[in-house]
This record gives C-alpha cells, sequence and structure tokens, in this order.
C-alpha cells in the first residue's frame, strides 16, 4: 500500500480547495482589521466611548506602535523593501509564469498584506508628523481600519472568484 498517494487521495492538498487555506485567509484579514497599527481596535472604541484613563492608554499605546513602525523603518526599511521585493517577485513568478497553486494562494494574500503594511507605514509617518490627539487620532486611526477592510474585502472576493475559477477548471477525476 502506497501511504504517500492514500493520504494526498484523502486529503486534497491543493490551495484553494483547501479548508485550511480559507481559516488562514479569514484569520489573516480578521487580525489585520483588528489590530491597527498594532493596537486593538477594542481599546480605540472604549477610549473614544469613555475618554480619561483610557484615550490616555490609547495615545501612549499608539505612540509606541508609531515609533516602532518608524524605528524599523527607518533602521532596516531598505533591507526589508529588497527582502519584501524579491520574495513577491519570486512568488509572483511562481504563481504567473509556473501556475504554482500554492504561489498563486500564497500571492492572493501577501500582495494585499504588503498594501496593508505600506499604508501603515505612511499612517505611522502621518500620526508622527501631525502628533493628533483625541478625535483627530481616532478619527486617523479609524481611517486606517477602513481602508484595510476595503482591501480585505477585495482581496476575499478576489480569491474567492479565483479559488472557484480553479477548483471548476480542475478536473481530478481524469
Amino acid at each position: 500500500m502506497d501511504w504517500t498517494k492514500t493520504l494526498f487521495e484523502v486529503i486534497d492538498m491543493r490551495s484553494f480547495s483547501n479548508l485550511w487555506f480559507w481559516i488562514i485567509l479569514a484569520v489573516v484579514w480578521s487580525s489585520a482589521s483588528h489590530y491597527v497599527l498594532g493596537v486593538p481596535y477594542d481599546m480605540i472604541i472604549r477610549a473614544r466611548r469613555h475618554g480619561g484613563q483610557a484615550l490616555t492608554d490609547l495615545e501612549d499605546s499608539v505612540r509606541i506602535s508609531v515609533n516602532r513602525l518608524l524605528y524599523i523603518g527607518r533602521v532596516s526599511g531598505l533591507w526589508l523593501l529588497g527582502f519584501v521585493t524579491f520574495v513577491l517577485t519570486i512568488l509572483l513568478t511562481l504563481a504567473v509564469w509556473y501556475r504554482v497553486e500554492f504561489a498563486q494562494a500564497v500571492a492572493l494574500i501577501a500582495v494585499p498584506m504588503t498594501l496593508v503594511g505600506f499604508m501603515s507605514l505612511s499612517t505611522a509617518q502621518q500620526i508622527e508628523a501631525e502628533a493628533p490627539t483625541g478625535d483627530a487620532l481616532f478619527r486617523r486611526l479609524i481611517r486606517h481600519r477602513f481602508w484595510t477592510q476595503v482591501i480585505g474585502m477585495t482581496s476575499i472576493f478576489v480569491t474567492a472568484m479565483y479559488g472557484m475559477y480553479k477548483n471548476l477548471t480542475v478536473m481530478p477525476w481524469q
């Protein structure tokens, strides 16, 4: 009995028909939407409703997260940009040119998350430059979360459409 053949027949190892891929996709976008610049969204809502110590905690958390993001960007930004560009180039080459389904699945997560990463760095720079507090800080963080959710919904929609296309065009019975 060939165990690997049996295993691959029982467990579908293609990315778009695998339940784990869709769970990972949901967790990635849920986490990206919940943590706005590294600050939990419930902390933003609590500070907006109650003010006082909750607002001070939020402003401190945002300051710490912004300083952390900008420090990483300033110290190793070019190296990270080069590495991310290298990995995305390999991933997209495997996905588009060689049509590797796993690379296609990972690219459909990684490319939009890279956009969110650049957007987070841009928002961190704006927060550092303007040093908003109170309502201005809430607006900035909620706007960032909104656009993260727009990118996420678009990404999930495109991934679902492409995944359905791949699942309908692959004929495992042949």
